[in-house]
């Protein structure tokens, strides 16, 4: 979805676009790979487990009336 909105240029791809051409068109270095899709799903769990109790709060005020 990135590459439709943001485009394919150098300066506008987000991690997971640079992610994709690191692969090359072997799929080589999977070491280099799965490194760097850790460190890309490290700051979204950060961010999910530091808000979570707000998640859950704003759920259940939802539901119970």
């Amino acid at each position: 979805m990135a590459l439709v909105f943001l485009g394919n240029s150098s300066d506008q791809l987000v991690m997971t676009g640079l992610l994709k051409y690191m692969m090359g068109s072997l799929g080589g270095d999977w070491e280099v790979l799965a490194t760097s899709a850790f460190i890309t799903i490290v700051v979204p769990l950060i961010v999910f487990f530091a808000m979570q109790k707000y998640l859950v709060r704003g759920l259940l005020a939802g539901s119970v009336k």
